[in-house]
């Protein structure tokens, strides 16, 4: 088999690992942050749903790519884009709203105990999957892979964030720590909507912003 082929296929089984690696982060951290009223743990969740969305536009760019060199996005991928883009900026207006509520009624969760072994678990996952695409974006010279190696970093980054606010809040019973968190999830959903227009202006599948590109 051709080795361009064979680096396509692995590219489109990281995407496919992605997905679905999602859907399941997806539905465990909505039930846990919705049982132990933690607000930075199930907008995680209403996060992973979103990245599911822009992970089915990314499989799909890999499998015309793969047909053709020509890199500028089609219909499909910029409706999935603008899909994702819409509903990152309103999960970001969403836990901002959410977070002034719950400093104003004084509001603190359970307990953040599930918040600190989901993120870790994220972690170590978005990890080896961003080595693993960077490393098939590099030697496809693929620069759309490549940047979709660097968006899984932005969300490494945010379960870094969920990671940090759950330990703060479960050491220390500050009551802001979940809202902290929540806020920091926000701002990074509204940067990737922001992202997620960027790619549709420019008519490229790929990130523009320092943090996707991780230089």
């Amino acid at each position: 088999m051709d080795e361009r082929v064979k680096l396509f296929k692995r590219a489109y089984m990281l995407s496919t690992i992605t997905i679905m690696y999602n859907i399941l982060e997806g539905l465990i951290s909505t039930f846990f942050g919705y049982s132990d009223e933690t607000l930075a743990l199930f907008g995680f969740g209403l996060d992973s749903f979103i990245e599911v969305i822009s992970g089915i536009g990314i499989a799909h760019m890999i499998l015309r790519l793969k047909k053709n060199r020509y890199e500028k996005n089609d219909d499909f991928e910029n409706t999935a884009l603008r899909i994702t883009g819409i509903a990152f900026y309103l999960l970001s207006i969403g836990l901002v709203c959410t977070v002034i509520l719950n400093i104003y009624a004084g509001h603190k969760p359970e307990t953040t105990f599930w918040g600190i072994v989901i993120s870790a678990i994220s972690i170590i996952t978005m990890y080896f999957l961003m080595r693993a695409k960077l490393s098939v974006g590099m030697k496809l010279g693929s620069e759309p892979i490549i940047s979709d190696a660097g968006c899984t970093r932005v969300c490494l980054y945010m379960s870094a964030i969920l990671l940090a606010s759950s330990l703060l809040y479960e050491l220390t019973g500050i009551a802001y720590a979940d809202s902290i968190g929540a806020l920091g999830l926000a701002f990074y959903s509204f940067s990737e909507g922001k992202e997620c227009f960027e790619k549709i202006k420019f008519g490229v599948n790929t990130c523009s912003c320092h943090s996707c590109k991780g230089d």
